[in-house]
């Protein structure tokens, strides 16, 4: 694991790692599923499912995130 990941699971208590599935569902808005693809800072890169952006999106790991199993 990296710094930036071990400092996510510690801190918030998230399982968080690379290759992690992930639901992101923001109010009003319909849940996105896809995987983590690394890290900045405290956050968590997740590229969605389906998504033709090259650049994963940046997220805080437990705004709205849900970890798959």
């Amino acid at each position: 694991m990296s710094y930036e990941s071990d400092y996510i699971v510690r801190t918030y208590g998230v399982p968080a790692k690379k290759g992690q599935r992930v639901e992101y569902s923001p109010a009003n808005k319909p849940a996105r599923q896809g995987v983590i693809t690394g890290f900045h800072n405290q956050y968590i890169k997740i590229k969605f499912d389906g998504d033709a952006k090259a650049f994963p999106g940046v997220f805080h790991p437990t705004d709205c995130m849900r970890y798959i199993t």
